[in-house]
Formats: C-alpha cells, structure tokens, sequence
C-alpha cells in the first residue's frame, strides 16, 4: 500500500463489488463527510488518527527524533527505577517519590508512541475504538497523576530545605504511601467520568481524527448531539486541578528560594539555585505544553493545527525524557551509583581471563 494511502470498504454503491476502495489522505478532508459517516448514531468500530495535519510528508522523518527521545525516556526511567530499587542508601522518600514519577512516565509515553511512531513510518492510522477510549484514559489519568506526584515531591523539597528537623517524622514510609495512593486515585478518578462519557456518546459522522493519538475533546468533535457536558468538565478540570497543582508547587519552591537566599555559602546557594531552576524548568515543561494543548483545542482556531498537534506531542514525550535526567543524573547519589555500576560492569574479568 503507498504512504498515505488509507482502505475504505463499502462506500458507493457503484464499488460494492471490490473489496477496497483506496483515498488520498490529503482528500480525506473533502470527502470525509460522504465517505465515512455512520447511518445509526452508535460507536465506531474505529477511528482513523490522522497524524499531523499538514506535515504528512514530513512524518516519516519527524519519526526519528521522536524514537530517539522516547528510547532515551524509556531507558532513562527504568533505569532510574532499578539503581533505586538495588541500592538500599537510596530507599528514601526524595527517590520513592522518584521513583513514582519514572514509573508514571513509563505509562505515559508507551501508551502513545508505538502507534504514533507505526502511524508515522508504517501508516498504521486505524485503531479500534476500544483502544481508542483505553488510550484516552491512561494519558488524562496519568497526566493527572503526575501533576500531583509534582506536587508532593515539591512538598518533599519544602520539608528537606524549610523543615530539615522533621522531614523524617512527617514523611514516614506509611505518609509516603498515602501521598503517592492519594495522587494515583485522584487522576483516575477525574479521568473515569470523561472517559466514561467519551464510550456513552453516539457517533454518526466522519471517524477521522486530526490529531496523533486519542485526545479527549478530539475525540468529542466526532460525536453528534450535545457535547456541553464534556467540554464543560475538561475545561473544568484543566483549569481547577492543573492551575491549584501549579500554584502550589509556584508557592513551594518561592518558600524554598527564600530560605535558600539565608544560606551562608555562596557555594551552597549557587548549587541551590541551580537545582531549582533545572525543577521549575522541567515543571514548566510539563504543565504549558499541556495547557497550550488543552486550551488550543477548544479556542486556538488561528493557531496552524501542525504546530497544536507538535506541541501535544511533545508534551507527552519531552518531560519523561527529562525527568530522569534533571531529577535523576543531577542527584549526586543517584549519579555516583549508576557510574560505579558502570565501571563494575566495565571492568568484570572476562571468563576466559578466569
């Protein structure tokens, strides 16, 4: 099948007697309406995403900086997750923390890469509609997850820098755990009735989505009849939890740039700053993608669709990349444990030598 190329079965009456009938994606949007509309307003069967709008042939190229990032992600968290899990000096609340936020990123990028990536270079652009909802509500529940685990490790940093006294009474195992149960129930359960109302809407036009995975309200613009309720609790919930999360962490780390400035070193406040600022930089990254994306969708109408969609990528893909690197690598403990693993590995005996 040529790049570009999508099968279309059952359309004119004139063509019942082939098995497929073939369309340009690049007149998809002309014949859409006649070619792939639903007669009884129910579910699809599928959707077809479309990629990026306006970049088609420009795709199978943006693929590979888009796999070099996600191989770096994905090899970045698990490595981050099994140098904390193997050394017991790291079994603290800074690196449990860590650890859930690498763990969450591993969710977010593999639930979207593969089939962006196979849309990119392999024009897979079908996916079923099951597996379109399930796509829907693993990235809006983990983003959401994300954004407060963000929030109790800026927490974590307060308490380590403002309360160095009782940072072991308050953060004790059991704390630890409700913080990161209470971040995980929270996404789902904003996450479940948007998704819920997403798989309870009827479908009785296109099923084309111009955008590279399942998004919410890209989703919500294929169905008929009232669609207020959703746009209302997605804009709700963009605005309520993201901007509350991101007033809290701003408030945190205000607090801990003020006790930083008390600091004597100017050695110690240069290192301070410099691990503040690289954390607000990767916040940033995560929240502003996002709510570029999200606001975007419903009143971006002048802003070019590519550049939407680029932006919506990215924020699924660059801050999982970071993370472990800002967070991680810049952590002396963590640092110096994955080189001295390295460097054993580097110099074991070969068996031959034995």
């Amino acid at each position: 099948m040529g790049r570009g190329i999508l099968p279309v079965a059952g359309v004119h009456s004139s063509a019942r007697s082939s098995s497929f009938l073939y369309l340009s994606m690049s007149s998809l949007p002309a014949q859409q309406q006649g070619l792939m509309s639903y007669s009884n307003h129910s579910s699809p069967s599928s959707f077809i995403l479309t990629g990026i709008p306006g970049l088609e042939d420009a795709q199978f190229w943006i693929a590979f900086p888009f796999c070099t990032v996600y191989f770096i992600a994905v090899l970045g968290n698990i490595t981050l997750l099994l140098v904390i899990r193997i050394d017991p000096s790291l079994h603290l609340p800074m690196f449990y923390f860590l650890s859930m936020l690498a763990a969450i990123d591993l969710v977010l990028t593999t639930s979207t890469m593969p089939k962006l990536l196979s849309i990119f270079w392999f024009h897979s652009h079908e996916i079923n509609f099951e597996g379109c909802v399930a796509q829907m509500f693993f990235i809006h529940s983990f983003s959401m997850v994300e954004s407060g685990v963000l929030l109790t490790m800026a927490f974590d940093r307060y308490l380590a820098i403002c309360k160095p006294l009782r940072y072991s009474t308050i953060l004790t195992g059991p704390t630890i755990a409700k913080l990161g149960l209470t971040a995980a129930v929270r996404g789902i359960a904003i996450a479940t009735p948007a998704t819920c109302m997403v798989a309870n809407l009827s479908y009785c036009g296109p099923r084309v989505i111009h955008h590279s995975y399942c998004e919410h309200m890209s989703v919500v613009k294929l169905a008929c009849g009232d669609t207020r309720p959703n746009s209302i609790y997605g804009i709700t919930v963009a605005t309520v939890v993201v901007g509350s999360d991101s007033i809290l962490i701003a408030v945190s780390y205000m607090l801990i740039l003020r006790e930083v400035v008390g600091l004597s070193s100017r050695e110690a406040r240069l290192k301070s700053f410099g691990t503040c600022g690289s954390h607000i930089g990767v916040i940033l990254l995560f929240y502003m993608p996002g709510l570029f994306s999200f606001y975007t969708q419903r009143w971006g109408r002048s802003i070019p669709v590519h550049v939407h969609i680029l932006m919506a990528d990215l924020y699924l893909l660059v801050p999982p990349m970071l993370n472990p690197l800002i967070y991680g690598m810049r952590t002396k403990a963590i640092r110096e444990r994955v080189l001295s693993l390295l460097w054993q590995k580097g110099n074991k005996p070969s068996p031959s030598l034995m």
